[in-house]
């Protein structure tokens, strides 16, 4: 591996399947604090993906349900905040982990001497505590929705990782998830190894170098190790 000058990792759905029984969970469970009908069951919450962003999705929701865009933005705005409080519970308490393989790949990565970050659009409020817990200090740079507020499809996320790091382009490989994450790392210049998972498995990912099913994918591993 020593060809590689950094592996920058995005968060939800790549390094932990955090999506379905993190996000989902906290969201439904803003939606009855609140005293509100809505909830997200999965299908539901797989096609609201699409929408990049915890407040957009929202926003998006209670338009599409029949309030105005400004009750709608000012409703997601308070329950997006309080949805994120529930997500550190949910960290706190154990319930997101990393994705089966991930940890044998960062072991390799590490004994390899390969730099790793991360470029995710999720807040550092629940990133930052959920990196601490599952994966300790294996991360050098991490750059979040909070500090770069351009979301993927943007590259913004990777460009700032590139610009602290200054890790050469052409030797940096972005391991991703999503269509929208695949789009963004490539936009960045770099190359992409995309690992679905349940909710992603029909999008385009065409502009990966490599697409696996999951990080117990022995091609994954062969792959950057070549």
């Amino acid at each position: 591996m020593s060809r590689l000058a950094a592996v920058v990792f995005d968060v939800d759905g790549t390094l932990v399947d955090s999506e379905r029984d993190g996000h989902r969970v906290a969201f439904n469970a803003a939606f009855e604090e609140a005293g509100l009908p809505d909830h997200w069951d999965i299908a539901t919450y797989g096609r609201l993906l699409r929408i990049t962003g915890g407040a957009r999705r929202l926003a998006s929701w209670f338009e599409q349900t029949g309030r105005s865009p400004d009750d709608a933005r000012q409703l997601a705005e308070r329950l997006h905040a309080r949805k994120t409080a529930i997500m550190r519970d949910l960290i706190e308490d154990g319930k997101v982990q990393a994705r089966p393989g991930v940890h044998r790949l960062l072991d390799e990565l590490e004994a390899g001497g390969v730099p790793m970050h991360v470029a995710t659009t999720g807040t550092r409020a629940w990133v930052e505590p959920l990196l601490d817990r599952v994966f300790g200090p294996r991360f050098q740079i991490v750059v979040t929705g909070t500090e770069v507020p351009d979301l993927k499809p943007s590259p913004a996320a990777y460009d700032e990782v590139l610009r602290l790091a200054g890790c050469p382009i052409d030797r940096t490989v972005a391991v991703e998830d999503s269509r929208n994450g695949v789009r963004a790392a490539v936009a960045a210049g770099l190359r992409v190894v995309a690992a679905r998972n349940e909710y992603t498995r029909d999008d385009d990912l065409s502009g990966a170098a490599l697409v696996v099913d999951g990080f117990e994918d022995p091609e994954l591993v062969t792959w950057f190790q070549q």
